[in-house]
């Protein structure tokens, strides 16, 4: 069959949505270091999902870096490795957390829980 007559999705085309956890608003200091340059990043969160954020910032990060992540919350913090899986210019950068530790885990199954309840 030619090409001409397969339909294809512009969605499916593109770039695949990689969400696959409900996203929550949720705002909490986030400080990033980039892992190979040590840059240091700086913004606040706009929402949270078990496997990763947005970040609010004017000086995000470049797509694919890998960076330790800390979030800041009501005195409670999370730390995780994280990559830079897409970037806004002068807005954020959307991240997925690809390496919890155990406290670090708890902390965030917390949040999401509470986020959870307040819907």
């Amino acid at each position: 069959m030619p090409d001409r007559f397969v339909f294809k999705s512009p969605h499916l085309s593109g770039v695949r949505d990689r969400r696959y956890t409900i996203r929550y608003p949720f705002a909490a200091d986030a400080e990033l270091i980039d892992l190979e340059t040590g840059k240091q990043v700086n913004g606040v969160t706009s929402d949270l999902s078990l496997g990763g954020c947005f970040v609010c910032t004017s000086k995000p990060l470049p797509i694919d870096a890998r960076a330790r992540m800390k979030l800041t919350r009501k005195s409670q913090v999370f730390e995780a490795r994280v990559v830079v899986r897409i970037v806004k210019p002068r807005v954020g950068m959307g991240i997925e957390f690809f390496d919890l530790e155990s406290p670090n885990n708890q902390v965030l199954v917390n949040w999401i829980e509470s986020l959870r309840r307040s819907r």
